[in-house]
């Protein structure tokens, strides 16, 4: 009886130190989480703040600031570069734009009074503002240039701001600088506007087809080149018609360059060539016919030999006998 009440007591007191070994585990095992939790805690409270505090380093090859790029404005930036002409009275302005409207047979327009800036088929507003500008004479345009003329009485510090101002103003808004028009009369409005004469045609003859292709290229570039153009007026008996425009329409030189530049290559290259002639309107023959009392004059200052040169209105060179 003694040793039965015994292993009983013994049973429950192995018992109890279970229920106690397992309620101290449960208890250390909640405060275990708690601190577990809690640390947890402080640690990447600790990694966040360490990160932001922490330097870091950057590789060799990567720039440590990367430039963003500028937001895209509506303005526009152009760029126009001025050049002289053997035409003192004419400045050639490049702006880095095309300036004739696609699809255009000529590789040049030319407006020489207000009235044609506004006439089909082809009327131009900018023309029409620089033909507005007081001492301003003429406009062509060619491919990619703009060759302004003004009256020789006229300084071109005096224009060349305005007109400077209203190139810049027309590229950068962006218009239309030719129109195309249906044109209802006979008669353009500009010059040059309805075929390049230099252009290939069937019914010309070999002899034509070869004037033509060499005034293409080798005379064309050169005289672009001067702000100004040549256009091709016909060929008989050997002599080739030929007419020249914008800067070098009203050019003092004009005659010595189509008699020692065009007429030499010319009949250097086609032996049917025997001259050249330039076709000239009622303005370009008053100033040919000052040039030639220039000549005269000349001639009886510094002997029969000097002659007006094409390097610049009004300079002189002496030929040898």
């Amino acid at each position: 009886m003694a040793a039965e009440r015994t292993s009983r007591l013994l049973g429950y007191s192995a018992f109890k130190v279970r229920a106690c070994r397992t309620s101290v585990d449960i208890s250390w095992l909640a405060t275990a989480r708690r601190r577990g939790i809690h640390q947890s805690s402080r640690i990447s409270a600790l990694t966040a703040s360490s990160a932001r505090l922490r330097p870091k380093v950057q590789p060799l090859h990567q720039p440590t600031f990367l430039p963003q790029p500028l937001a895209a404005s509506g303005s526009r930036t152009i760029f126009i570069q001025t050049e002289n002409t053997p035409n003192a009275d004419a400045l050639k302005f490049l702006p880095n734009h095309p300036i004739l409207p696609q699809g255009l047979s000529s590789p040049f327009l030319e407006y020489l009074s207000p009235r044609s800036t506004l006439a089909p088929p082809h009327p131009s507003p900018l023309a029409a503002r620089l033909l507005n500008v007081d001492g301003i004479t003429s406009v062509f345009y060619g491919p990619d240039f703009i060759t302004v003329t003004k009256a020789a009485d006229t300084n071109w510090a005096h224009v060349k701001p305005e007109v400077f101002s209203l190139i810049t103003e027309a590229v950068t808004s962006g218009e239309q600088i030719v129109n195309t028009v249906e044109n209802k009369s006979s008669e353009a409005g500009q010059e040059g506007g309805e075929q390049d004469t230099l252009g290939y045609n069937e019914n010309d003859s070999e002899v034509v087809g070869m004037i033509k292709e060499l005034l293409e290229t080798r005379i064309r570039p050169a005289i672009q080149e001067d702000g100004g153009d040549i256009e091709f007026r016909g060929f008989s008996n050997g002599n080739v018609m030929l007419k020249l425009r914008g800067a070098c329409r009203t050019c003092d030189s004009s005659t010595v360059t189509l008699k020692n530049g065009i007429e030499s290559m010319l009949m250097h290259y086609i032996e049917e060539v025997q001259g050249v002639t330039q076709v000239l309107d009622q303005e370009e023959e008053i100033a040919m016919q000052e040039f030639a009392k220039f000549e005269e004059k000349l001639k009886a200052q510094k002997g029969p030999g000097a002659v007006a040169s094409t390097v610049g209105k009004g300079s002189l060179d002496t030929v040898e006998a």
